[in-house]
């Protein structure tokens, strides 16, 4: 799927678009499991606004924006999963981290039309911090994303700054880091944006008439552990490609309490 030359571009820019990751049935298919997915949560009053709050946008503005998210998608239908391991995906993950990779959680991001949610700048590190950094984020493409339907957009090489400081729900000062300040990342329907969790980004909300859908995987090296004890996901270290060395770390170490 992509060439030494790509990857070089990856590790220098903290991202990468790689084209026609999934073919149109497969992106049909996922289309369909994220609408199903939103009406089943709806029936089961599970429902929700996920829309990023804070004050990079004028709080009349904000109060009408819309985001549907829900995370650990590959548990709500089988077409996920098989995004997760498709073997253009492996193909890609295995140049850019390595032979040995692991899923840590997968979610879907939808935009509706006219209202769909923005998202602030930000690094995904403050989230889920680990030890080596090999940590990106796969966001598989399910419709065309540009500038009016609110496409990512990154600040190519931010991510060999480090980690930065951040505020509110793990933001960056939108003063200093305004949205418009990343480079648009358009796409078509099958293309996966790489990009690595210290890489700045963001997006604009979607002003257009046609919804924006995302399903996001991030993954890391199987030997990249964390440095918090926090945002656990079921299937988390999920062997994608490759084998566990750490026969004594293949899971999380979860605690089920009984609810009362």
């Amino acid at each position: 799927m992509i060439q030494s030359k790509d990857v070089d571009f990856y590790k220098e820019n903290g991202y990468l678009l790689v084209k026609g990751v999934f073919n149109e049935a497969e992106v049909v298919e996922m289309r369909e499991a994220v609408e199903n997915i939103i009406l089943r949560a709806a029936h089961a009053k599970a429902d929700r606004n996920d829309a990023w709050q804070g004050d990079y946008l004028p709080a009349e503005e904000l109060k009408k924006l819309v985001l549907k998210g829900f995370h650990d998608v590959h548990y709500h239908d089988a077409s996920f999963m098989r995004a997760v391991i498709h073997p253009n995906m492996v193909a890609v993950l295995r140049q850019i981290i390595g032979p040995n990779v692991q899923l840590h959680h997968s979610k879907m991001l939808v935009k509706p039309p006219e209202n769909g949610a923005a998202f602030p700048m930000h690094q995904d590190y403050p989230y889920f911090p680990h030890e080596k950094h090999t940590m990106l984020a796969a966001s598989v493409h399910l419709d065309r994303a540009d500038e009016e339907n609110g496409c990512l957009r990154v600040i190519p090489g931010s991510h060999l700054a480090g980690s930065l400081q951040h505020i509110g729900t793990h933001y960056l000062n939108h003063k200093e880091y305004p949205i418009h300040m990343g480079t648009p990342c358009e796409a078509e329907a099958g293309d996966v944006l790489f990009f690595n969790y210290l890489t700045i980004h963001g997006s604009s909300s979607n002003k257009s008439s046609r919804t924006r859908r995302n399903v996001l995987f991030q993954y890391r090296e199987a030997s990249d552990f964390p440095t918090t004890q926090e945002h656990f996901d079921w299937g988390m270290g999920l062997m994608v490609s490759g084998e566990n060395p750490n026969f004594t770390k293949v899971k999380p170490n979860f605690h089920i309490i009984k609810e009362a």
